[in-house]
């Protein structure tokens, strides 16, 4: 099939945000998460608010298409405060919020921002999209870092296959690493296979009903505030 006329693309940020507001003051770091539909996204973004809370000011920014669910889901939990909780309701693939039209949820990061200026800037806030394929990512306009987020219960192939979520993500998270033994999964092969596709970008296996939890991600967390307060 040809086609004898241009084919309009839809706009894509790929600028970085400024780390500055107008008045001089450092923003808070923003670290986006990405993944398939059920691979643990909010369950990852539950754990870091519990493990990081008591040290750092944080909020979310959540993602559905025509629900609040996942914001819901982290109100039942009461892992921050309500008025540090927002959703946006994408009404479309959530691939277009967060990478191609992100208005919305520029909105209510900055909006989550201007909330706690005074009293309690924020250093972190974490934006979920809705779950998504493996192309996802987010718009550097939007996002200083990317978390992309796989289990194994998908597949021990994900890594293998890569796209865009899986190669370029600043962390690349294979969740429900308790589950392997039950649904045929090899972790080694798929730490095989991240490292091939991914070379020296970091991969942190995670299974939150273990021991060791979110703790991998957090820390990596805490580092990337750190380097993004010593700019």
């Amino acid at each position: 099939m040809h086609l004898d006329h241009a084919v309009a693309q839809p706009h894509r940020h790929t600028h970085s945000a400024a780390p500055l507001r107008a008045d001089g003051t450092r923003r808070a770091l923003r670290i986006g998460l990405g993944g398939p539909v059920g691979s643990g996204k909010t369950a990852t973004v539950a754990a870091l608010c519990r493990a990081l809370r008591t040290d750092l000011s944080m909020a979310v920014v959540t993602n559905d298409i025509y629900t609040r669910e996942d914001a819901e889901f982290l109100l039942r939990e009461a892992v921050l405060p309500p008025e540090r909780i927002t959703a946006v309701e994408t009404g479309a693939c959530p691939h277009t919020a967060i990478r191609d039209d992100i208005s919305a949820n520029l909105e209510a990061v900055e909006e989550l921002e201007d909330a706690f200026r005074e009293h309690a800037p924020l250093d972190l806030i974490l934006v979920e999209s809705g779950g998504d394929n493996l192309t996802a990512t987010f718009s550097r306009g939007l996002v200083d870092a990317q978390i992309f987020v796989i289990d194994v219960a998908g597949g021990d192939d994900i890594p293998r296959k890569g796209g865009p979520g899986v190669t370029t993500a600043d962390l690349l998270i294979v969740n429900k690493t308790d589950l392997a033994p039950h649904v045929g999964s090899d972790l080694g092969r798929m730490a095989r296979d991240a490292a091939e596709q991914r070379g020296e970008l970091p991969v942190a296996f995670q299974s939150l009903r273990g021991p060791e939890g979110v703790a991998p991600v957090a820390d990596w967390v805490r580092r990337r505030i750190a380097a993004w307060t010593a700019r």
